[in-house]
């Protein structure tokens, strides 16, 4: 079989389908175990360095699988060296960011779902360049493993995964959420759920589908505008899902899934920074288990605005106390390397744009 996309990325199945199709291809459990080991807890990067399998399995995954490695396109790290920004390759020529950020006793990556985003944000770099198509599990989870590698030779472990990469996650439902299966899976690389954040733009049915679901991940809800008309004006999908039934798919979310629900606010210059602003953003989440991370503006060429001044930052935090709503200024890393999401990928390429229907 000499065509590479048609051979099964390995990676792209979570445990019980990789058990499944190794059913199918007439091998015992035994063997089925040694496969995902070798994947996830050796870190094999050949499958020829699978431990302990029968040379008629070998033969078969030889012929009829491989494990999707993501090969790095472009690199680029912060002058402080915390931030290592990656542009990865795909099997079609297609790239996407992934980012590896440290902080003090721990690594958090930031991966992507999906190679540019139908979600049209003016102020995101990614959103100004438009969705190519949705990632598969393994290319995402293909990710974490690539950033794993690079922190074990550095003698790191990853501990944070932020699905807030190049794309919208609840647009790509089942591949996302089949990939965090593989991620968190106990016999694989058993990464903690607690430190798994998905961000989303606000797709309600995603998010009432994942208060359904039970899924085990943190939820951050990108507002940045307390009325319809300010959050359409940046986040198009504002006009699809409005504040109402938004905010209501998220005390739902709360009440069903019985935890914090984090918002997440970009700072922009006279636009959204006023005390008015943080005035309808308190009484849009009051009586709410919500946390707010306000994020001053990381510029875009594409977009004129820019990023709100320290005093405005804490005036806008004072006014969102006062309402009784906790909140936190993120840190911003990488600013040097256009670490912002779709930042790299637009500066190093340009690709025409193209969008796909959004599922309602």
């Amino acid at each position: 079989m000499s065509d590479a996309t048609a051979l099964l990325n390995l990676y792209d199945l979570p445990r019980p389908a990789l058990d499944a199709r190794l059913g199918d291809w007439g091998f015992s459990p035994q063997y089925r175990e040694r496969v995902w080991t070798g994947l996830y807890r050796d870190g094999v990067t050949a499958l020829g360095d699978v431990a302990g399998l029968r040379p008629d399995l070998q033969a078969v995954l030889q012929e009829r699988a491989q494990l999707g490695a993501l090969a790095t396109h472009h690199e680029s790290f912060s002058s402080d060296g915390l931030t290592h920004k990656l542009l990865l390759r795909l099997h079609d020529g297609q790239t996407i960011e992934t980012v590896l950020m440290r902080f003090k006793g721990r690594a958090t990556v930031c991966v992507s779902t999906q190679a540019g985003c139908a979600m049209g944000c003016v102020f995101c770099a990614t959103g100004q360049m438009g969705l190519s198509r949705h990632l598969t599990p393994g290319e995402v989870v293909g990710q974490v493993l690539h950033v794993t590698r690079l922190l074990r030779e550095r003698g790191e472990a990853l501990r944070n995964i932020v699905l807030m990469g190049m794309g919208e996650p609840l647009h790509n439902y089942e591949h996302t959420m089949a990939a965090v299966d593989i991620l968190v899976d106990p016999k694989g690389l058993a990464l903690a759920p607690r430190f798994i954040t998905l961000s989303t733009v606000g797709v309600v049915p995603g998010i009432i589908r994942l208060a359904d679901e039970a899924r085990p991940v943190q939820l951050a809800v990108s507002l940045h505008g307390a009325t319809d008309a300010e959050r359409a004006a940046l986040v198009p999908a504002g006009r699809r899902w409005p504040l109402n039934e938004l905010m209501d798919a998220c005390r739902y979310y709360v009440a069903k899934r019985r935890r914090r629900i984090f918002f997440e606010w970009t700072l922009i210059s006279g636009r959204n920074d006023t005390a008015e602003h943080a005035h309808h953003l308190g009484a849009l989440l009051h009586g709410m288990d919500a946390h707010v991370n306000v994020i001053p503006l990381n510029p875009t060429v594409g977009y004129d605005g820019g990023p709100s001044v320290p005093d405005a930052v804490r005036a806008f935090q004072g006014v969102l106390t006062s309402h009784g709503v906790p909140s936190t200024v993120r840190q911003r890393r990488g600013i040097d390397i256009d670490a912002g999401c779709g930042q790299l990928k637009a500066t190093v390429e340009r690709k025409p744009r193209r969008t796909l229907p959004v599922a309602s």
